[in-house]
């Protein structure tokens, strides 16, 4: 959070130098690079960094959209791809499966337990498996900074909104007939698309949820 606070400048800093021994860093500057526009993508970011980070939380908090200390700021995760890929020393934060398309390396996160972790989607799983047991029965939770030595710890649901009641009976059976291929044989698919399969603790309480739906 250092480096989005405006603090750590240069990519050979001390504080990332003591977590990168052996490594030749470069006395090079720092390009922050954020979004511009409102996204859930920066909710995702600013919500692991005000969990991790007190001064974050309090100076500049989580939201779609917030007041960034520095940085260049790009439109959507086209915008910031475009922008790290072109500027010399540039970081930034995207969706995964922009950036295995566009090939632009990613770092390792530390996470909960103190692991530094490399995105990838069984990360994800893990995350979301961490906050199972407290999960609630509408599935409106942050899984961002899970617990557990495997967990990515800046991860997210895409969420569905779906009626708990619906009058047109042809279309409930519809729509929870799909729901229900989505957990089961869908999950199959996902990981072909860079998404993380949900773990079985979290499929087991949405299969609980569709049945309800009147």
């Amino acid at each position: 959070m250092g480096i989005y606070l405006g603090k750590i400048t240069k990519w050979n800093d001390p504080e990332i130098a003591k977590y990168n021994k052996g490594v030749n860093l470069p006395a090079q500057d720092i390009v922050v690079v954020h979004r511009s526009d409102g996204s859930g993508t920066s909710y995702v970011w600013t919500d692991y960094l005000s969990k991790v980070s007190t001064e974050w939380q309090s100076k500049v908090g989580r939201n779609t959209s917030v007041n960034w200390p520095v940085g260049l700021g790009g439109k959507g995760n086209e915008g910031v791809t475009g922008l790290v890929k072109q500027t010399p020393g540039a970081i930034g934060y995207v969706e995964l499966i922009y950036a295995v398309q566009n090939q632009i390396p990613y770092g390792r996160v530390r996470n909960a337990a103190g692991v530094f972790v490399k995105a990838d989607l069984a990360g994800v799983t893990a995350a979301a498996a961490g906050y199972a047991k407290t999960m609630p029965e509408d599935f409106r939770i942050s899984i961002t900074n899970a617990p557990g030595k495997a967990a990515y710890p800046v991860a997210s649901f895409t969420y569905l909104l779906i009626p708990t009641k619906i009058e047109d009976a042809n279309k409930k059976e519809i729509i929870k007939g799909f729901l229900t291929w989505m957990l089961n044989d869908g999950q199959k698919a996902v990981e072909a698309l860079s998404y993380a399969r949900l773990p079985k603790e979290v499929v087991a309480k949405e299969l609980k949820q569709i049945s309800q739906i009147q």
